[in-house]
């Protein structure tokens, strides 16, 4: 187990010593955003430097505070956004934004050319039904169903201050914003948050509404970096500045609907805009079998297996020296059954929001740390259980043959017990492989981030590209640890636990 463990360590730190000569891009989770975080990409790696794209890694605070700690080096938003939301000021222009972000070694550069605001949305039919054409006539129609993503929900340039502008009586549910287009489609909510460069809006036939307060700032898309990144990768970053101006408001709304509407990967995407060809943007994805089995699977099933297997060897570590304490010592059993049961009470995504600032990065750390909590329950329990479930008269018999404690325990009891502690390690490492998919929210990767990018389109083809090969990697473990059963434990302890 030492030498595993070793090489996973090892393997980290030669993992993180490569990310030091790589840049990366970091992008939040919605279609626009990982376009221009994939045209980011794709312009660095032109120059031949390396570049990682780490797409949906969550909303603001989060890409933000992966910028801050150095998990990743820049990131496509809004100006508005980083006035407001981050820097908590009205000045948006891009000099206030620099003398703001400086102190914390931050910058804004490359304005993209175009402007992306937030603004609020009903379905044209509804909307002439009542009267309705600006922010300020939803005051007197308390009855709307308002449908907001969970950022808008609770940022400084959205639904707090839009509903104090505005005196909006109406009580807003959240809502993924990749699905509300549906949704407002479908009659279940009446008015959405909406970016003005939605490809949606057209196709579902919305009227948008004036913002006659004049309550949202200017949000031109600009790069937010390190200011260390033009000295690490000037190469880089002097074609990153080749981009300013290039992407007009027009042009952001057709790669948007390729990606949304025509169903182009986001690579494809930036590839055909960068390359400024008509055939290169008008190739398709293909099929489920050609999505599932994309260029990008090989990678996702190695960050699938290394979030499972890495997360699991530590659990192992950990869990049974843990359920061996129980079994022996019945002071020790309460506290550390319930501590490792009040674990699993905890949500998944509400775990790794407090591990992201525990250890100052995102990606794949605190990942492996959350796996590895959620795997011990099994193995804990399941060895407290193996253990204590042994007949006295065998301890007995153990004991008349004058065998010390710990002989007892390695020759004895441990492989009585095996059977029950190997069930609580199959146990684990099917649930890491569902669990760790969420792990892509938070940029560690693996088969969720086509789950999240499948969320972000409202795409139920990239979804199951994403759940199916995770159910497959879950019964082929499944399928493992059965054989391990059969190879490792003797018939007759089979039987006998049968």
């Amino acid at each position: 187990m030492k030498p595993l463990l070793l090489g996973l360590c090892l393997a980290c730190a030669a993992s993180a010593g490569f990310a030091q000569q790589t840049l990366v891009v970091g992008s939040k989770r919605f279609t626009e955003s990982y376009i221009l975080g994939e045209i980011a990409a794709q312009t660095v790696r032109a120059t031949g430097t390396n570049a990682e794209h780490r797409q949906g890694l969550g909303n603001t605070g989060i890409v933000f505070a992966a910028l801050k700690s150095g998990s990743i080096d820049l990131y496509p938003d809004y100006t508005g956004t980083v006035a407001r939301e981050l820097l908590k000021s009205e000045a948006s222009d891009l000099e206030s934004l620099n003398r703001g972000l400086g102190p914390m070694g931050l910058g804004v550069a490359v304005p993209f050319g175009f402007d992306d605001t937030y603004a609020l949305a009903m379905r044209e039919d509804e909307a002439q039904r009542l009267g309705v054409q600006t922010i300020t006539e939803l005051a007197a129609q308390p009855q709307l169903r308002f449908g907001l993503s969970h950022e808008f929900l609770n940022r400084n340039d959205g639904w707090p201050g839009l509903a104090r502008t505005y005196a909006l009586p109406q009580a807003p549910r959240g809502l993924d914003h990749g699905l509300a287009y549906e949704a407002l489609a479908g009659g279940q909510i009446d008015v959405m948050d909406i970016y003005s460069t939605d490809a949606k809006i057209a196709k579902y036939k919305l009227r948008v509404l004036r913002d006659d307060r004049h309550f949202f700032p200017d949000y031109g898309a600009v790069l937010v970096y390190r200011l260390d990144v033009p000295q690490r990768f000037p190469r880089a970053w002097a074609a990153l500045q080749r981009l300013q101006g290039r992407i007009n408001a027009d042009a952001m709304v057709a790669m948007n609907a390729q990606a949304e509407l025509g169903g182009q990967g986001f690579a494809d995407v930036a590839a055909g805009f960068l390359a400024r060809s008509d055939a290169a943007s008008a190739t398709g994805r293909g099929g489920f079998w050609s999505l599932m089995l994309g260029r990008d699977f090989w990678r996702l099933t190695g960050q699938q297996l290394l979030l499972v297997f890495a997360s699991l060897a530590a659990a192992i570590a950990a869990g049974i020296p843990l359920g061996v304490w129980a079994a022996r010592s019945r002071a020790a059993a309460q506290p550390i059954l319930s501590g490792v049961g009040l674990i699993q009470t905890v949500p998944s995504l509400a775990l790794l929001a407090f591990l992201i600032p525990l250890l100052g990065t995102i990606g794949t750390w605190p990942a492996l740390v959350a796996l590895f909590l959620y795997s011990l329950l099994p193995i804990v329990r399941n060895t407290h259980s193996g253990l204590t479930g042994i007949a006295p008269e065998l301890r007995d018999s153990a004991r008349a043959l004058g065998l010390p404690a710990p002989a007892r325990l390695r020759l004895i009891e441990l492989p009585l017990a095996a059977r029950s502690i190997l069930a609580g390690i199959k146990t684990s490492a099917v649930i890491n492989v569902g669990t760790a998919t969420i792990a892509a929210f938070i940029g560690a990767g693996g088969y969720g981030e086509r789950i999240a990018t499948g969320l972000a389109l409202n795409d139920n083809a990239m979804l199951l590209a994403g759940a199916v090969p995770a159910a497959l990697m879950a019964l082929l473990v499944h399928a493992l640890f059965e054989l391990l059963d059969r190879r490792l434990i003797p018939a007759g302890l089979r039987q006998a636990s049968g």
